[in-house]
């Protein structure tokens, strides 16, 4: 091992990726802290984990593969099963009369290697690949649940009819359901569909019964999609699986039911929020998906800038008054208060939460879950925060006029409140307010901020420029201030200054081995209304939505369809996928 360092070490002063200097000083750290050289200076930041792999792949002689966008084989790939795949970062992607090749992050993984020659019963050949090869490849084995978990369905279904009795009645009593519900395959196939979910990155899993079979969706990225159909027999199995995971009554079949459980996958740790739903041919279940970490996401990184960023900005800066967040139910507004709440989280600031459900949990922050059932409701649980001290206040959704008027109290009585609302754009969140019996001298008082906001699909980085006939971009000017746009892309230096529209480039999805459409991922647009002099004269006068848009605009407000445009220009989303969502 000592001469691959030394020739290692030579190779990397040589490559120039890093100086002299920093590789003699990374020695001598090696040699104190009893580490190789590679990893110092991965650890120091002066080179990438990757950097580092194709160098010794390079000293070792061991051949380098950059497997992503490849679509490997099915049979190839199941060489070596997922679980494996995952857990050694090894995967099988080609098969010659030479063996099969292997790519691996760690060639001295022997466990691994030694697994794969065993179950092959032919030469492994390694080779050494990097992160995002590797990536690219795991998402491949999620492309079919059917293809890999179809086995315990067809062979354990009899075991659960067994369960079920001769009659092939569904079991009623509540003891049949339990013995059904803990039952292997119904474990397995449960279990499974959790995992697949989280890996796929859904927020719902939809378990709907039909007259001959079960139906299994999930949402990925706003849009459902199939995932298995599984045989009618095993919908009694999976719905008390999930009821006895989530503590629900399991002889309750009448009436809806809603629950929550929590599962850890690998470091992860997701809550599932449980509704079930009676319907024609049984319940339905559906189940949303609630990673509890917040990312550390960033305001830009949710896609605000520019105006949007610096508003947003200033206003977590002032003390007192309310910012809100609207949209329909999974446009991301519970994502962008969480953003806010942890730019605002500081050791001096008390920040007290009523929640409905509490999404994410939040280290130093007073997170209180709303219980409809025992009388805690939003409005009876601001009306304790405001007893304990707050410096600010999030309440996850003003749904009635008594909610309003305690958070417009709230932040009148030198609190900054930050909420949701259930509106279409931010202009209407004022007429919104004045509907549930605010006063509009009060909103104008205290409102500084609105937010609207969609999240449309993001483009993978396979996808196909073209730039627009001027045919398109008259039917794209429509209702937008296309002259604005074009000054905020040069001086946001998206395009170049001088730019005409005819030459701002835009894309089409290119489905690759990493999405199947050409999308991966989601990212906002938005609108943020800033209350200015002009704003709260028209919301005295109880002026319509439209009025107050149109002003808001003249102040240097982007509607969520022009911030969809500029996002389309930057390479995010598509023109089409902008009007999908924003004309929803």
């Amino acid at each position: 091992m000592l001469a691959e360092e030394v020739k290692l070490k030579k190779f990397i002063i040589d490559s120039g990726v890093v100086t002299r200097a920093d590789v003699l000083a990374a020695e001598k750290e090696a040699e104190n802290s009893n580490s190789t050289l590679a990893d110092v200076l991965v650890r120091q930041g002066k080179a990438t984990a990757d950097d580092m792999r194709r160098m010794q792949a390079y000293v070792l002689g061991i051949p380098y593969v950059d497997l992503r966008g490849q679509k490997i084989d099915a049979e190839v790939l199941a060489l070596v099963p997922e679980p494996i795949a995952r857990r050694h970062n090894i995967v099988a992607f080609r098969r010659s009369e030479q063996g099969v090749e292997v790519a691996m992050l760690d060639i001295n993984d022997l466990e691994a290697i030694d697994f794969v020659r065993k179950k092959v019963g032919v030469r492994v050949l390694t080779r050494l690949t990097d992160r995002e090869s590797m990536k690219s490849v795991l998402l491949q084995y999620q492309k079919s649940l059917k293809a890999e978990f179809g086995d315990i369905i067809q062979q354990e279904a009899k075991a659960m009819k067994v369960i079920r009795g001769e009659s092939g009645d569904e079991p009623a009593s509540e003891m049949d359901l339990k013995k059904l519900a803990e039952d292997l395959p119904v474990v397995r196939i449960v279990d499974t569909l959790l995992n697949h979910a989280i890996l796929q990155g859904a927020s719902d899993i939809h378990i709907e019964p039909m007259e001959n079979q079960l139906l299994v969706r999930y949402r990925i990225d706003g849009i459902l999609h199939d995932a298995m159909v599984l045989p009618k027999d095993t919908a009694p199995g999976i719905t008390a699986r999930v009821k006895v995971l989530s503590n629900l009554k399991l002889d309750e079949k009448r009436l809806p039911q809603d629950g929550r459980f929590k599962i850890q996958l690998d470091a992860e740790k997701v809550s599932f929020r449980v509704s079930t739903l009676p319907t024609h041919f049984g319940e339905k279940t559906v189940m949303r998906l609630l990673r509890e970490s917040s990312g550390g996401y960033t305001l830009e990184s949710l896609g605000f800038h520019g105006y949007s960023l610096e508003t947003l900005h200033q206003a977590t800066k002032q003390h007192i008054g309310l910012i809100l967040v609207t949209g329909p139910t999974g446009s991301g507004k519970t994502t962008t208060l969480y953003t806010m709440v942890d730019i605002l989280n500081t050791p001096d600031v008390n920040i007290s939460t009523v929640e409905d459900p509490i999404e994410y949990q939040m280290p130093r922050i007073n997170q209180t879950q709303i219980r409809q059932d025992i009388g805690l409701t939003f409005a009876a649980g601001l009306r304790s925060l405001l007893r304990q001290d707050p410096d600010i206040i999030m309440v996850g959704e003003i749904r009635d006029g008594e909610t309003a008027s305690l958070a417009i109290n709230a932040a009148l009585t030198g609190h900054l409140v930050l909420s949701t609302l259930h509106t279409n754009s931010a202009s209407g969140a004022i007429p919104r307010f004045i509907d549930m019996g605010a006063e509009p001298f009060l909103i104008v008082s205290t409102v500084n901020v609105v937010v609207a906001q969609r999240l449309v699909r993001r483009l993978t980085g396979a996808k196909e420029r073209y730039t627009m006939t001027p045919e398109e971009l008259r039917n794209l000017a429509r209702g937008v201030n296309m002259d604005r746009l074009l000054e905020s892309l040069i001086e946001e230096k998206v395009v170049p200054e001088g730019t005409r529209w005819e030459e701002v480039p835009f894309y089409k999805p290119k489905p690759g081995a990493d999405s199947e459409d050409g999308y991966k991922g989601r990212v906002g647009i938005h609108e943020v209304l800033k209350m200015s002099t002009m704003l709260r004269e028209l919301a005295l006068k109880n002026a319509p939505a439209e009025q107050i848009e149109s002003q808001a605009r003249k102040e240097g407000m982007f509607t969520m369809l022009e911030d969809g445009i500029f996002k389309a220009a930057m390479g995010l989303t598509t023109i089409e996928e902008v009007y999908r969502v924003v004309n929803e």
